[in-house]
């Protein structure tokens, strides 16, 4: 009797790259250094969006590193707890899980301070430890362009999407963040190449203009599309967000909220995408669904624990004109 071949691990949403602990003040309005107290949660974006994504009931999980520390073990406790799977969370013995705090000034200062040197344990994923065939498997693919700021998550990475062969879809998450890079041309080098390897590229004006070489939105969309993606998405802000393919595209505008924290609504936005590409809604749908559900996290203190189910939102959009 053959034993027929173990299948890979298949889910509809997998995501890569960072991953910590988030502490944040419960004083709002108040400098970091005159703070009383503070709550922590489990945070890092690609993280996050598989949290958001299991929130809509997806079978989710999260490729990453954390120490071999207290934090890291938070950080297999939060994931179970919040339905996302673990197995491809593994440990680095000589580094600390990343630690990051955050002040509160509403509507929209949230400044951040990492504290992920020498180096984090989540930018030491190897090529050699990824399941290629999960990766390739998984209905959605998403990583983010932090992952690629250094070696050897960089290389991984890449390996992964190129892993893809086409399958599904493939997100890139711009996230620029110019603290993790030397400079925004060493920047825009990886991620320009990495934009080619995906079918969605997500990111605000200031990350397309990093990746893509363009600011201005209808132009930025068009050199994604022309770099080779089916689907770019555009933040613009008050302006809303733009979702372009090349045979059209939306407009969808923000919706309304008393902003508490505005630090987790992209990765809810994240989930959110990622949930309505997969139900196989038309793009004006799923840009308001996940617009939605930026709102509703940006009204509330925490991001991981602050995701919004479908239920909520559908509700929320209901009660919208």
């Amino acid at each position: 009797m053959t034993v027929a071949a173990e299948q890979p691990a298949r889910f509809e949403v997998l995501t890569m790259g960072r991953v910590g602990v988030d502490v944040y003040p419960e004083q709002i309005g108040v400098p970091l250094e005159e703070v009383a107290t503070f709550r922590k949660f489990l945070g890092g974006s690609p993280t996050n969006v598989a949290v958001a994504a299991a929130r809509h009931g997806r079978r989710t999980a999260v490729i990453t590193r954390t120490g071999a520390d207290p934090f890291g073990r938070f950080v297999h406790q939060a994931l179970r707890g919040f339905g996302v799977d673990d197995r491809y969370v593994t440990e680095v013995p000589n580094l600390p899980t990343p630690v990051t705090f955050c002040e509160i000034f509403p509507p929209d200062d949230f400044p951040l301070y990492f504290y992920r040197l020498p180096t984090a344990p989540d930018l030491q994923i190897e090529v050699d430890e990824l399941d290629l065939d999960a990766i390739a498997a998984a209905d959605v693919f998403w990583v983010t362009g932090t992952g690629l700021c250094e070696e050897p998550s960089r290389s991984a990475t890449m390996a992964a999407l190129k892993a893809r062969d086409g399958h599904g879809t493939t997100i890139l998450d711009l996230d620029y963040r110019p603290m993790f890079w030397s400079s925004r041309a060493e920047a825009h080098e990886h991620i320009r190449a990495a934009v080619e390897l995906v079918d969605v590229a997500v990111g605000n004006l200031d990350e397309c203009e990093t990746a893509i070489g363009e600011r201005e939105p209808e132009s930025a969309a068009a050199a994604l599309l022309e770099a080779g993606v089916e689907l770019a998405v555009v933040k613009q802000g008050p302006a809303g967000v733009l979702g372009a393919r090349r045979d059209g595209s939306v407009v969808v505008p923000p919706v309304a909220v008393e902003v508490v924290n505005g630090l987790g609504a992209g990765d809810a936005f994240g989930g959110a995408l990622c949930h309505g590409l997969l139900a196989g809604w038309d793009d004006e749908r799923v840009l308001r669904f996940a617009n939605a559900a930026g709102a509703v996290v940006a009204g509330r203190l925490a991001c991981s624990d602050a995701m919004p189910s479908s239920e909520e939102l559908e509700e929320l959009l209901g009660e919208m004109p």
